[in-house]
């Protein structure tokens, strides 16, 4: 699989397209993206990451976010009510399926300027009078996001190096590729083809020390319109990204600087150029917790999801199982 990918350096394949985008490299109608990396063999291979039978939940609560909610979504709601005279109880819940951790899909980010999502979709493909569920979520429901996943732990790296990195948004100090190459090298861990990247950036940790009045006024203004620190924009980066992964993730929540410093955010090229899904909002204190225990960075990752057609967002339900 990856000697058949085109090299970054080819994108566009075809004339027109967007920037770096790789439409039609699994096929003008794919609607799996870079899920197609995790193939029977790379998942197969992902079992030997299994030792010691470890599981651990990447999930936050539902309703983890507190004051006001980022980029104006809806907090989560449950109403539990008993059904009398019967001794039974049932609840409704409600929520924004990216108010906690969750993986955006295909119909989430478009390119701007472009107006198109993966492999040329368009919004009247989505709301036209011929609507239809293409990109959907659905497309990614029937196997999963499963394979070998790699924990580089930046937030525990820039500590013990003193690099200055403040996480929580209003801030936007980037995570470069130098400083993630650096955090693998000290960690021992190889990347792989397929891998499931996952970056830890202290944000949770950070979030969670605030208090409800900090909350609301650092949600004042929503990062849509304001600015959040992750991973740096930049052709190296990309391609890095293009060379070696399937998936990528962190705990943070927009996953990349924003807003972007070069002509293209990363949401537009890795979702609608490469669909590429991108996780955020992890939980990953005890991962990296056990990871630092046992000195081993790389684990099998099992994501499963509801299976929503024609969804744009999904909440996650995901156990990592370390290999030590």
């Amino acid at each position: 699989m990856s000697r058949a990918l085109p090299k970054f350096s080819d994108l566009p394949l075809n004339k027109g397209d967007p920037p770096h985008s790789a439409w039609g490299v699994y096929g003008s109608d794919d609607e799996l993206g870079t899920i197609n990396r995790l193939t029977d063999d790379v998942v197969m291979r992902a079992k030997e990451e299994i030792q010691r039978g470890v599981r651990i939940s990447l999930n936050l609560p539902l309703n983890a976010q507190r004051g006001s909610m980022l980029v104006g979504r809806s907090k989560f709601h449950m109403d539990q009510y008993n059904k009398a005279p019967r001794i039974v109880n049932d609840d409704v819940w409600t929520f924004n399926s990216q108010t906690s951790t969750q993986w955006d899909g295909l119909r989430h980010y478009a390119y701007q300027k472009e107006a198109k999502f993966y492999n040329g979709v368009t919004l009247d493909d989505i709301f036209g009078e011929n609507r239809t569920l293409v990109n959907g979520i659905q497309a990614w429901e029937e196997k999963g996001i499963v394979g070998r996943g790699v924990l580089l732990d930046f937030d525990r790296w820039r500590r013990a190096n003193n690099v200055e990195y403040r996480p929580l948004v209003g801030n936007r100090d980037a995570i470069t590729l130098d400083h993630l190459k650096a955090v693998a090298r000290s960690q021992g861990t190889e990347i792989k083809f397929g891998d499931i990247l996952i970056i830890r950036t202290g944000f949770t940790v950070a979030y969670n020390k605030l208090t409800d009045d900090e909350i609301t006024q650092m949600m004042s203004v929503p990062v849509n319109g304001g600015q959040a620190s992750g991973v740096e924009q930049s052709d190296a980066m990309l391609e890095w990204l293009w060379d070696s992964f399937s998936a990528v993730a962190s705990d943070n929540p927009t996953f990349e600087r924003w807003p972007s410093t070069t002509a293209n955010l990363n949401h537009e090229i890795l979702l609608s150029g490469w669909g590429m899904p991108i996780g955020e909002w992890f939980n990953l204190e005890n991962l990296a917790d056990h990871c630092e225990k046992v000195g081993r960075w790389s684990f099998f990752v099992a994501s499963e999801v509801c299976n929503v057609p024609g969804a744009v967002a999904r909440y996650i339900c995901s156990r990592s199982i370390t290999k030590t």
